[in-house]
Formats: structure tokens, C-alpha cells, sequence
């Protein structure tokens, strides 16, 4: 299981995810599942990959491997519009491909992307790509998306992100949305990779991964928890007489 955001805003987007691949009593694996292709001054494309790990590896692999070829690919297509049907044709060509094989061993082939980023002469978007290839892409109305074990990390952003929302506070609210996800499932764990994109400015410049013992992310969860007791202890006491 894993953990990915996607979230567009009026200055620009937020993106993270876990890097959590397996998690049982003896095996615990950690993989990166944010890939990032930038050119400065052109293009900045953000992946966000969950599901099965053989079949997301597979699709950035095969996107990197035509990268130089003439057909349409990540560095020459003039829409990020055009790079979502570019993974979602992948998607669908590597479940072609080993789609049968898995089943016949029951094993679960799904898998997804969030994918976001800027090309020159477009504004910056947001796309949720399915497991069947096929996609959607955020609005004002709908400014985020979440992959993988999504249910305990979605309360804190419905309640705080809209589109007005500034980079830094929807960076802080997405990391809490993790804190709570990892506080609850064994599934998803530490490290988490960290990107902000300021729109129109092609360029990634804020970008961290947070490590165990990270010093910032133990002080936005302490002062979460604390913060939380605080405002339940605040709260009115029920009534308990009509």
C-alpha cells in the first residue's frame, strides 16, 4: 500500500507521497514513487505512482525509454493534457502485457499515477490516472487527489484545503493528512518526498524528503497532537438534560 497527494491551488501545487512498498511483521520495503522530469523554462512533470510496484515501474520505464524517440513523448507534447493520455496509454500497455500472467498467480495488477505539473504556454494542472488508463483532472471544486489508503488523511483536507489555500499552509496540511495516515496503517511509512511548485515558474526549487527524525516533521506532529488534546479539553462538555 502507499500514500499519494495531489493538490492544485491558485499559486501553484502540492504533491507528496510515502515510500512505503510492503509492509508485513518481517519485511518492510521502501521505493520512491515520485518521478519528476523539469526543464527550466519549459516543463515541469511531477508522477506520483501507487498500486502494483512491477507495473508502475514499468510504465515510467517504458515513458523514459521512448523519451529520445521520435513518437510523442514527456519532453516534446505541448500539453499536460497530452502526458496524462501518454501514461494512460502506458498504463494500459504494460497491463496488457503482464495483466494475464499476474492474474494467474491472483495477484492484484492496479495501479494508478496523480499527475501534475506546468508546460509552457498552459496554466499548471492536476490529473488522477486509473488503473484502466482513463483520468480526470482537478477544479477549483475538486482541488485534490488522493491514491492509495486515502481514508485517514482525508478529513484534515477537506476541512482545510480549497483553491485559495497558500503553497506553504497546504504543505503543512498535507504532511498532517500523512502524520494521521501513518499513525493509523502500517502501510504506509517514512520517507515522505515533498514538492511545492510555484505557478509559471518551470522551475522545481522547493522539493524535500522527510526522513525518520526529521526535526520539522516531528515538531508540525507534536504540536498537531498537542494542539488537538488542547482544543477537545476547550470543548463544552455534553449536555446530558434535554
Amino acid at each position: 500500500m502507499t500514500y499519494c497527494v495531489g493538490v492544485l491551488l491558485d499559486s501553484g501545487l502540492v504533491l507528496a507521497s510515502d515510500s512505503r512498498s510492503n509492509a508485513g511483521v518481517d519485511q518492510i520495503m521502501s521505493f520512491r514513487k515520485m518521478a519528476i522530469y523539469a526543464r527550466p523554462g519549459d516543463r515541469v512533470i511531477v508522477l506520483l505512482s501507487s498500486g502494483n510496484l512491477a507495473v508502475t515501474q514499468g510504465v515510467l520505464s517504458l515513458l523514459e525509454q521512448r523519451a529520445n524517440e521520435h513518437r510523442d513523448n514527456l519532453w516534446n507534447v505541448t500539453s499536460m493534457y497530452q502526458v496524462a493520455l501518454l501514461v494512460g496509454d502506458t498504463l494500459r500497455e504494460v497491463h496488457k502485457r503482464d495483466g494475464p500472467y499476474l492474474m494467474q498467480h491472483h495477484i492484484d495488477a492496479s495501479a494508478g499515477f496523480i499527475l501534475g505539473g506546468q508546460i509552457s504556454g498552459e496554466k499548471h494542472r492536476l490529473f488522477n490516472i486509473y488503473t484502466e488508463g482513463n483520468f480526470i483532472e482537478a477544479t477549483p471544486d475538486t482541488p485534490y487527489f488522493q491514491n492509495g489508503e486515502l481514508k485517514y488523511g482525508k478529513p484534515i483536507l477537506d476541512r482545510v484545503i480549497t483553491s485559495s489555500t497558500g503553497l506553504t499552509e497546504a504543505a503543512k496540511c498535507v504532511l498532517i493528512s500523512f502524520d494521521s495516515t501513518i499513525q493509523s496503517n502500517i502501510s504506509v511509512g517514512l520517507p515522505i518526498d515533498l514538492l511545492c511548485y510555484e505557478r509559471d515558474s518551470l522551475i522545481v526549487s522547493l522539493q524535500r524528503r522527510i526522513h525518520e527524525q526529521d526535526a520539522y516533521f516531528d515538531a508540525i506532529r507534536r504540536q498537531w497532537q498537542e494542539g488537538l488534546k488542547k482544543v477537545l479539553m476547550e470543548l463544552p462538555d455534553p449536555c446530558w438534560e434535554e
